[in-house]
């Protein structure tokens, strides 16, 4: 157990010194990509639209079974990989957990939008939050380009980072597999549309039922980051948050971070917005905070998230010591 949790924290420190190199992935196919190619396959061969709804449920599960049996076949293969390696095996599963964190990457992206708004005005933050969040970039001003970046700063350090931490952690690479084509699948397939609304039904509910824990250990490195960064008062703030709005959240896991970032801000975060045209409606978080947002809160977003990184790469550690 001791190495298993030493080589998480190496992967964290890895992933966030590193993250995604773009030369890399285009020339290999990143591992997500692969997932992504077998849920369309699964889409399109097994979610037929003359099917009855209740076909297309069966299909669904079946389908997200498979594709979940795959992903920890291909994690046992990986540990025998490992295995047989010997200490260049340490380094090789070392890489491969940094590959399914998302550290880097996420604060480069959510970054991009700070540069876009303070270099090109509103045209320039909704470029670049358009490359993060589903809702139609063109009905946000200022504010809302800002609050929608942070949202989706604070909801993908739980699915993007503290998740595959959490699973890896549990069951080794097969759980970190696992989880990755679950999440994968959930945001191709896991919508209340009409076409998915059957086929995906049981990647949803598979999904909130794996993000559960990570949710809530977010929420809590989140306030540990608010904490490190902006003091007492906005971690007492920001965990007060967490417990009294994140049920306002339409996710059973989102509102947890979503809502401890609310907190720790002081911003009203999530409410009405549009996703492909249409209105979806939604309760503010920490409704009381401010409304107005701009590109200086969510640099101030950042600097909290890289702090619950540190916090949750420093519990690693711990835990590796005491174990």
């Amino acid at each position: 157990m001791t190495l298993h949790l030493m080589m998480l924290f190496a992967a964290l420190v890895l992933d966030r010194m590193v993250g995604d190199p773009d030369g890399l992935w285009r020339r290999v196919t990143h591992p997500v990509v692969v997932f992504g190619n077998l849920i369309g396959f699964a889409d399109r061969r097994f979610n037929k639209a003359d099917d009855s709804a209740a076909k297309r449920r069966q299909n669904g599960v079946m389908a997200i079974l498979a594709l979940l049996a795959l992903a920890v076949a291909a994690g046992l293969v990986f540990n025998q990989i490992s295995d047989r390696l010997g200490p260049l095996g340490t380094v090789f599963e070392v890489v491969i957990v940094a590959v399914f964190l998302a550290q880097k990457s996420l604060a480069d992206h959510v970054g991009a939008v700070v540069e876009g708004l303070r270099e090109s005005g509103l045209e320039g933050g909704r470029r670049a939050v358009s490359m993060i969040v589903g809702r139609d970039p063109e009905t946000l001003d200022e504010a809302g380009v800002s609050r929608a970046a942070i949202e989706s700063l604070a909801e993908n350090f739980s699915d993007g980072v503290v998740a595959p931490a959490f699973w890896y952690a549990v069951f080794g690479l097969p759980g970190l597999l696992a989880y990755k084509m679950l999440n994968t699948a959930d945001s191709m397939i896991g919508h209340l549309n009409a076409r998915h609304r059957d086929f995906g039904r049981a990647t949803a509910l598979f999904d909130d039922a794996a993000n559960w824990p990570a949710s809530r250990l977010s929420a809590v490195l989140i306030a540990a980051g608010a904490g490190l960064a902006r003091g007492g008062a906005a971690m007492k703030r920001a965990m007060a948050t967490a417990l009294s709005d994140s049920g306002l959240h339409r996710s059973p896991n989102a509102g947890w971070p979503e809502a401890t970032m609310a907190g720790a801000l002081n911003l009203a975060l999530a409410g009405p917005r549009r996703y492909g045209g249409e209105l979806v409606m939604e309760a503010s978080l920490n409704a009381g905070g401010r409304g107005q947002a701009g590109a200086a809160d969510i640099a101030s977003a950042l600097i909290v998230f890289r702090k619950s990184c540190d916090c949750l790469a420093v519990v690693v550690l711990l835990l590796a010591i005491s174990l």
